[in-house]
C-alpha cells in the first residue's frame, strides 16, 4: 500500500472513530461481564482495578468461590483496594453444597455492602457466575442489587457460563475463547501468571 493510500484510509478510519466518539454523549456506572471457557477473565477484571487505583479511585473486590490468599492479585493490589477472598474453595473440593450455600450467603452480604456504597468507583464480583448457576443465590437478589447500586459505581463480573438474564442486565460483555491452554498440555499454574 503506497503511503498516500494509507494516509486516505487512516483519514477514513479516523472520521468514523470521532464521529463513534461525539454519539457517545452519556456517563454512568457500567455493568461488564467477563465470561467464557479462555484464560483471562479475573486478570482483565484486576487489571481495571489496577486502572481505577491509577486514578485514584476506591475499588472494592469480592472473591466468591477461591479461598487462597497468595495470589500475586492480592498481594499487590489488596494493599489499595478493599479485597476479600468470600470462598472455602472449588466446588470440586469443598464436595458440600450446603456449606457452599452458605458461604455464597455470606459473601453476598459482603457484596451488598460494596453495591451500597456511593463512594466506590470500582466493585469487582470475581467468579460470581458459578455462585448463579449452581442456584447457591437468588438470581433475581442479585440482579436486584446490581440494578439498585449507585448511578456511577462500575461493577465487573467474572466467571464462565454467565446467565442470559446477566448479559442482558450488563453494558459489556466480553466472552473469553480458549484456543490454547499450557495446563492442558500438563504445565502447571504458574506464579504471577495463574495465581
Amino acid at each position: 500500500m503506497s503511503d498516500s493510500a494509507h494516509r486516505q484510509r487512516m483519514s477514513r478510519k479516523k472520521a468514523v472513530v470521532e464521529a463513534a466518539i461525539a454519539r457517545a454523549e452519556e456517563d454512568k456506572g457500567l455493568l461488564l461481564v467477563l465470561t467464557g471457557n479462555g484464560k483471562g477473565k479475573s486478570s482483565s477484571a484486576f487489571g481495571m482495578v489496577a486502572r481505577s487505583l491509577g486514578h485514584g479511585q476506591r475499588v472494592a473486590v469480592a472473591q466468591f468461590l477461591k479461598s487462597r490468599r497468595d495470589t500475586g492479585e492480592e498481594l499487590f493490589l489488596g494493599q489499595h483496594a478493599d479485597w476479600h477472598v468470600l470462598g472455602d474453595g472449588f466446588t470440586w473440593d469443598t464436595q458440600d453444597r450446603s456449606a457452599d450455600i452458605a458461604s455464597a450467603e455470606r459473601g453476598w452480604q459482603v457484596a451488598q455492602g460494596f453495591l451500597r456504597d456511593p463512594g466506590l468507583h470500582l466493585v469487582v464480583l470475581d467468579e460470581l457466575t458459578y455462585l448463579l448457576n449452581y442456584g447457591y443465590l437468588d438470581a433475581a437478589q442479585v440482579y436486584a442489587d446490581l440494578a439498585a447500586r449507585p448511578a456511577m459505581q462500575h461493577v465487573v463480573i467474572t466467571g464462565r457460563a454467565a446467565p442470559a438474564a446477566l448479559c442482558e442486565l450488563a453494558d459489556t460483555v466480553s466472552e473469553i475463547t480458549d484456543v490454547k491452554h499450557a495446563f492442558r498440555a500438563g504445565i502447571r499454574a504458574q506464579p504471577g501468571i495463574d495465581w
